[in-house]
């Protein structure tokens, strides 16, 4: 009995004993783990499931994405002159629709006289193949001491013209996929088109309805965001065109005074592609004239090229300093990186989209962005070097 007493008193006295005895699994399992662990998990598994079926989203709409962007930027083109026309009087589906046909009408010569001048070309070289083949055979014999014969030049050409004939039989077997190809481009096209038209025709609609969502204190940083680019992508525009009304016209004058043929096509070519192509225009615009009037005349071709190299320093140094001052003042290296950063992220169209863009955020930041003066310290004058006289010695 004493010893049963003893037991129960110590079961009275460690009553934490029966308690910890008696705790569940799922109560410890809740003391250990903090209760925001499983809202967390939730949290980030939501966080990643959302931005991966973002990141599928755009991708599958990139094409998308893509006609968006290009049509707002030529929107932003066409804009000021649909905005003058608004100002006379204009209604601006009507104004958009007169810079449409505008544009549509350059565009169309443009291509038709290339069309033309590629047609015209092509034929004239291969009638006078023979001929010309013979003429370069005899200078290079003359001039390398060889003896070629225009048989052996055939002979080592048969190769090639094999090669040329299965992959033009190749391609015109692929006939299906050639259409599926240009039908979606047409496709794209035509909504690059029509956005266009809204994006310009609807410019104050669309621009306040995107303002609507905006508190008022962010407002006006977006509106003068939607004003720069505006300006810059319509002032690049126009600013290119008249650099290209320029070389076209003193291309043509040189072109007529060498008397190489297709003169006004070539000159067209040359100032279209020169300003429009960025980084490469200017060895393209270039390099097809050179071609032309070599086989015409090789006198011709070096006198053209020469003109060509002169013209685009006098371009680069005096008349696109001139122009570009109040539209689209960049420095070359700037548009330059533009262009390959473009490039290298959206392919052909960032490459073309990508200097006006870098004009636009040019423009943005040196209008809120504050600039300070560099000030820099005086340097130190030079110390002055004293010369130490050596004493006459004392006279005895």
């Amino acid at each position: 009995m004493p010893q049963d007493e003893s037991v129960s008193g110590e079961r009275e006295q460690n009553p934490d004993d029966d308690a910890a005895a008696e705790v569940r699994p799922d109560r410890l399992v809740a003391s250990v783990v903090p209760a925001w662990l499983p809202r967390a998990y939730l949290l980030a598994a939501a966080t990643v499931a959302g931005v991966v079926i973002t990141f599928w989203g755009l991708m599958r709409l990139r094409g998308l994405l893509t006609v968006l962007v290009v049509s707002l930027f030529l929107a932003f083109a066409i804009e000021p002159a649909v905005n003058w026309l608004a100002a006379r009087g204009w209604k601006r589906g009507a104004a958009t629709l007169a810079v449409f046909v505008v544009v549509t009408v350059v565009l169309v010569g443009f291509v038709w006289t290339m069309g033309e001048l590629v047609v015209g070309q092509v034929t004239t070289l291969i009638k006078n193949l023979p001929r010309d083949m013979h003429s370069a055979v005899t200078w290079i014999n003359s001039t390398f001491h060889t003896d070629l014969s225009v048989t052996d030049i055939t002979d080592r050409t048969s190769d090639i013209s094999s090669k040329l004939q299965s992959w033009a039989l190749d391609l015109a077997d692929d006939v299906w996929g050639i259409g599926t190809t240009a039908l979606g481009v047409l496709f794209q096209g035509l909504g690059v088109l029509l956005f266009t038209y809204y994006f310009a025709a609807d410019g104050p609609r669309f621009r306040n309805a995107v303002c609507s969502l905006l508190p008022p204190q962010r407002q006006r940083p977006v509106l003068r965001a939607w004003d720069i680019a505006v300006e810059k992508t319509g002032g690049y525009i126009y600013s290119r065109a008249l650099l290209a009304f320029c070389s076209a016209l003193a291309h043509y004058a040189a072109m007529r005074v060498l008397g190489i043929p297709s003169a006004f096509a070539l000159a067209l070519w040359v100032g279209v592609v020169s300003q429009f192509i960025p980084t490469v225009g200017t060895y393209l615009a270039g390099a097809l004239p050179v071609l032309v009037a070599l086989a015409h005349n090789p006198r011709s071709a070096l006198w053209i090229l020469g003109f060509i190299i002169v013209y685009q320093q006098f371009e680069n140094y005096v008349l696109q300093p001139r122009i570009t001052a109040t539209t689209l003042d960049m420095h070359p290296a700037v548009a330059f990186g533009a262009v390959l950063a473009g490039a290298a992220l959206f392919g052909a169209t960032g490459a073309l989209l990508a200097i006006p863009v870098t004009a636009t955020a040019q423009a943005f930041l040196a209008a809120y962005v504050r600039r300070y003066d560099v000030e820099i310290p005086p340097k130190p004058e030079p110390a002055r070097r004293t010369r130490s006289r050596r004493r006459a010695p004392d006279a005895d």
